[in-house]
């Protein structure tokens, strides 16, 4: 299932371009020198995957106590449930409830602190800059979150979200450099398809769950627990 993080960080990208893109379009960047103006945008994309690994370290490290517990099946199903919730549910249902209010301080020091680097051109501001924005509020991360619990293991949360992480740099890269291809209405198309995307990986985390025994789909039951001996036919 790590491919879908790829897969959804590269789709998933395009509704960064509204939220993020504005931050990643002011990077105190080189303008002059294109050599050192790829090395900055890299290091800023470094302090974004390093948010996201930690993040996913967390999470992953809650999937598996789910996973020690033998409620994987159920988690895998419960997750693809919720994904698919999540991303079919209209805006303005959650607009109606204030989700970050519990740590709304929290969030205004992470904004403040990451409207400060915007001064500094050091790749120690920009590699902060990025580790800042990743650690900002955002509706695709949360959906990515519920696949890094349904790894199972720490490791394989932080490189589930490393994976997400990756597969939104090509498109948060190409702001910093052609801005002005990227209009509204090719944003909005391309944002279209995004539900799709998010739906469809739901539906792998619920064929997961449900064991059908579709090879590298929905391995059987008996393949999705950790035994002792293995089960030979």
């Amino acid at each position: 299932m790590l491919y879908t993080a790829f897969i959804f960080g590269l789709i998933s990208s395009f509704h960064c371009i509204g939220m993020c893109g504005p931050i990643a379009m002011m990077l105190p960047v080189d303008r002059t020198n294109q050599t050192k103006k790829a090395t900055q945008i890299i290091t800023y994309h470094l302090g974004r995957l390093t948010a996201y690994a930690t993040i996913g370290f967390v999470f992953g490290l809650l999937g598996k106590g789910f996973f020690l517990a033998g409620l994987q099946q159920n988690l895998s199903i419960f997750i693809g449930v919720a994904m698919i919730l999540i991303v079919l549910t209209p805006d303005k249902i959650f607009a109606k409830y204030n989700f970050s209010k519990p740590v709304f301080k929290l969030i205004s020091k992470i904004k403040t602190a990451l409207g400060s680097q915007f001064r500094n051109k050091s790749y120690k501001s920009l590699f902060t800059i990025g580790l800042l924005n990743g650690f900002l509020p955002c509706g695709m991360v949360y959906v990515a979150l519920f696949g890094a619990i349904a790894m199972q293991s720490e490791s394989l949360g932080v490189l589930y979200m490393i994976l997400f992480g990756l597969g939104t740099v090509p498109m948060m890269s190409s702001v910093v450099y052609i801005n002005s291809f990227l209009t509204i209405p090719i944003r909005n198309r391309i944002q279209k398809a995004i539900p799709y995307v998010a739906v469809c990986i739901g539906c792998l985390f619920i064929l997961r769950g449900l064991g059908l025994g579709i090879p590298y789909i929905s391995p059987s039951n008996m393949s999705l627990f950790i035994q002792a001996d293995p089960n030979c036919h």
